[in-house]
């Protein structure tokens, strides 16, 4: 039974208990960076990271046909729209989100964005043996918006902030999370015909796509290959800095939950980069015990944060 049907027509307590439930579950990096938040805002996280897990799994699905799945998640967007208009739902989710959006005042059209750019992987036809690419970096920076920068854009509603220079900033963020993404699953996604780095990026390095689906056998990767993987890090690090800038953007009593965040994201990179972007041998995770002892420094900050003047 899923989490929405155990709630079934459930008051908002329990909605934001499944939707907590799913985030503890699946945001392995995320969640860290949650508890790390007064409660109202966790909670509205939370939803919001329900909400894109459910998208994904929609879109990943793989019992179904990408022509399936896309009508799958079609139907799954009607759902939606009709709690955001009624504001009643029987799906848990859907309940405590559309609380989330009233409370922190969240454009719908972000959530629209966000499933757009699920969806975006799912644009080519199921008998084609051609492996789904980016031809440049604009293109990939429009894929990676979608699907992390408007997670920014959402998640810094909840977080708070009153410069709209936050805005550029969240965007920027998103980008250095996605691009340390694509980095770490550079194989899984070759296993799965996906190369999500830019063909041009390829071709000023002189590696081919063949070679990069090869190396799902786990061979390590060629000079060439690693020096492609290191302009994409620089990319991301350079992305990591408007991080550095949004930080005192951020309403006072979130700023340890987006310090646990970015530390965690940033940590993922450095330990890429010091394999000498070897991502075929071994998919690079940040471990549990550094994580904890991350989200203690931001639990620290926390405290200290409701014993000061002031709140943002």
């Amino acid at each position: 039974m899923s989490d929405e049907e155990k709630f079934g027509l459930c008051p908002l307590d329990a909605a934001y208990a499944a939707c907590r439930a799913i985030a503890r579950r699946e945001a392995k990096n995320f969640y860290y960076a949650f508890v790390a938040l007064p409660k109202p805002r966790r909670d509205a996280i939370c939803a919001i990271y329900a909400f894109m897990r459910l998208a994904d799994d929609l879109a990943d699905d793989e019992r179904f046909t990408r022509e399936q799945r896309r009508k799958n998640l079609e139907a799954w967007m009607l759902d939606w729209h009709g709690v955001c208009k009624s504001g009643g739902s029987a799906n848990a989710v859907f309940m405590a989100v559309r609380d989330a959006v009233d409370r922190f005042q969240i454009p719908l059209s972000l959530l629209d964005e966000l499933v757009a750019g699920v969806t975006m992987d799912l644009d080519s036809a199921d008998d084609s043996r051609e492996p789904d690419t980016y031809a440049t970096f604009a293109d990939l920076y429009h894929y990676c918006y979608l699907v992390a920068s408007v997670v920014g854009l959402v998640t810094i509603r909840i977080f708070g902030y009153s410069d709209k220079r936050a805005e550029k900033l969240a965007e920027e963020t998103g980008i250095a999370f996605q691009l340390t993404n694509i980095l770490r699953d550079v194989a899984e996604d070759a296993a799965r015909n996906r190369i999500y780095l830019p063909l041009e990026d390829l071709k000023a390095h002189q590696v081919s796509v063949d070679s990069l689906i090869d190396h799902a056998t786990g061979a390590p990767p060629s000079e060439h290959e690693r020096a492609l993987f290191a302009e994409i890090a620089q990319r991301a690090e350079n992305f990591y800095r408007s991080a550095d800038a949004l930080l005192p953007l951020i309403d006072r009593e979130s700023r340890p939950a987006l310090r646990v965040l970015v530390s965690i994201y940033h940590e993922l990179l450095k330990r890429i980069e010091q394999a000498n972007y070897d991502v075929f041998s071994q998919r690079a995770s940040v471990p549990t015990t550094q994580k904890l002892s991350i989200l203690a420094g931001g639990m620290a900050r926390m405290g200290l944060m409701r014993l000061l003047p002031g709140r943002k």
